[in-house]
């Protein structure tokens, strides 16, 4: 039964005049409180309802509570947060330090550590704690509770955080953990997302002590979301924490930049050890937020010294000295943040070991990444309608009168660039730096020694390569057959093939670049000391660094890059270029 309490108090009733219909009701009011047993020193005009403790958990009499549990006190009403603290949230039975919180109607004691095995203890709820208009609780609340044996684990943070607001629409909810928990018992049926009665589809992981719930698709504008982690999970040792875990959170209205892929790949193993570490990102990002602060790579503790660079889409970490064999972790962290100042949802963590054998290097492109063609002297599209996609196309020290047959010739998800431009401003300099950054790529794959390079000659069609240096000093060629290039499963796998000379693939019996084993068309490079010919309707993969010219033949395939230092890029006829 509630208790009435009065509101609106004259606390000296010496200095009020009061009349005789107001003594009849001071006496009445008075006999009310004698009756209910509301605490009250002073008169009240009005009669309301006093607070009550509803619930607590643990409960009256409880046992076997679990070591690290948090006490918790639900009251019948909203209460006044300033009353909710460490002197009126109260638990002994030995000196119990502890943090007093209060959300909704319900106040939280945290102990600063757990609490004693098979101990009683007392919770009191004192009458200094009051409700939003002053009233009181009217005696002190006192209930019991015992401990059992076991140290249980529990939900320590969340995020977003409980009640959090604006939450980016591809947020990723995590949940960490006390203790290190049974993976198996971490899934979509006891790691859920609701909204409203509606459960949204997602995929649920487990790594560390965190728990990630990654819906399917982003989330709603404007919607609050409960997530819920189940009394079910366990830690290693079969202990479940001790109650569902509950927190809502409500979205706002932006999607954030993430990380979309990353070279080393998560959890790859057999890396080289000297790896330029990559991550690319969703959207264009702001190359002042990429630095050594944001952009880590640790060993167990020990941080690995390096310089970060970002291009394009495309952020890397160069190590400055080979890696050692072990397993690294790579942290991008959510200070990065696009070109409008949003940063990342979540930091992204990923990790990968490491081969005790030093691989073939990655060349790396650094700002000439970002273009599918770039050239010195012209950019044409002689017939068809060729496509670029995914990627830009640039040309430098030519000018934009000298990029020719665009259209019909198309660029998709790209822009073209020419030293010329006004606009963007500062695209002249961008040039440059790209061009030098080819220049310096170029040189690297040239000069690149170990592993020690194989020596070809010829005719390469038909032959399989596993991942290595490939040398000829004069002319390459692919054409009575195939040339496969066999990752054996390593997705991390490079090829650098050194050609002194031209390169030419010759399309009919063959002429086509196969990749096998997890080979990627991104870590093979082609540095042609002259011009490339990518012969007829030939499907080629990697991407070509070439000091002059290089020359698409009819209807001629391209996943990678075509890169001329000094020389013209010409498509023939209805050419086809797509990111590696």
């Amino acid at each position: 039964m509630s208790q009435i309490c009065i509101m609106n108090t004259y606390t000296d009733l010496k200095r009020i005049k009061i009349s005789p219909i107001r003594i009849l009701t001071t006496i009445t009011i008075t006999l009310v409180v004698l009756i209910f047993g509301c605490k009250k020193d002073t008169f009240i005009e009005t009669i309301g309802t006093c607070p009550t403790v509803e619930t607590t958990s643990p409960s009256n009499g409880a046992t076997l509570v679990a070591l690290n549990k948090i006490i918790s006190v639900s009251f019948n009403e909203e209460m006044n947060p300033t009353t909710i603290t460490e002197a009126s949230i109260i638990l002994s039975g030995s000196v119990v330090p502890g943090k007093v919180s209060y959300i909704g109607k319900t106040a939280y004691f945290s102990p600063t550590s757990p609490l004693i095995p098979n101990h009683t203890y007392t919770g009191r709820v004192t009458t200094s704690v009051k409700d939003v208009k002053g009233n009181a609780l009217q005696t002190d609340y006192v209930w019991t509770f015992s401990t059992g044996a076991i140290l249980k684990p529990a939900v320590i943070s969340t995020d977003p955080t409980n009640n959090a607001t604006g939450v980016f629409l591809n947020q990723v909810v995590k949940a960490t953990f006390s203790a290190v928990m049974d993976p198996l018992s971490i899934s979509a049926t006891t790691f859920i997302l609701k909204q409203g009665p509606t459960d949204i589809t997602g995929t649920v992981s487990y790594s560390g002590t965190t728990a990630n719930f990654k819906p399917s698709i982003p989330l709603s504008q404007s919607t609050t979301y409960t997530a819920i982690i189940k009394s079910s999970v366990k830690d290693l040792n079969g202990n479940n924490i001790q109650s569902d875990y509950v927190w809502e959170f409500n979205t706002g209205t932006i999607i954030s930049p993430t990380v979309i892929s990353t070279n080393p790949a998560n959890k790859a193993t057999g890396v080289a050890q000297n790896k330029i570490i990559s991550a690319e990102f969703s959207q264009s990002m702001d190359p002042l937020t990429l630095n050594v602060s944001t952009f880590t790579l640790m060993l167990g503790a020990t941080a690995i010294p390096g310089t970060v660079s970002y291009s394009g889409t495309i952020a890397t970490f160069t190590p400055s000295s080979n890696l050692v064999s072990g397993t690294y972790t790579a942290t991008i962290t959510n200070d990065t943040k696009n070109l409008g100042g949003i940063s990342l949802v979540n930091d992204y963590v990923w990790s990968f070991s490491t081969s005790v054998t030093i691989g073939t290097p990655i060349v790396n492109l650094k700002s000439v990444g970002r273009f599918g063609i770039i050239a010195g002297v012209g950019v044409s599209n002689n017939a068809g309608f060729s496509v670029i996609n995914n990627i830009d196309v640039g040309i430098s020290p030519g000018v934009r009168s000298s990029i020719t047959g665009f259209p019909p010739a198309k660029i998709v998800n790209g822009a073209m660039f020419a030293s010329d431009d006004i606009s963007p401003p500062g695209t002249a300099a961008m040039l440059l730096q790209a061009k030098k950054d080819l220049a310096e790529a170029y040189l690297f794959a040239e000069g690149a020694t170990f592993p020690a390079p194989v020596t070809v000659s010829g005719d390469q069609g038909g032959k399989t390569l596993a991942p290595g240096i490939y040398k000829t000093t004069s002319t390459l060629l692919i054409q009575s057959g195939n040339l496969t290039l066999d990752a054996k499963g390593d997705v991390n796998a490079s090829w650098i093939f050194q050609i002194a000379s031209d390169f030419t693939t010759i399309g009919g019996a063959g002429g086509n670049v196969i990749l096998a084993g997890g080979a990627q068309a991104k870590n093979i490079f082609w540095q042609i000391g002259s011009s490339a010919t990518i012969g007829d309707y030939t499907i080629f993969k990697g991407n070509v660094l070439a000091l002059t010219s290089i020359t698409m033949n009819s209807h001629a395939v391209a996943e990678g890059r075509m890169l001329a230092r000094n020389g013209a890029v010409v498509m023939t006829h209805t050419n086809t270029i797509n990111k590696p």
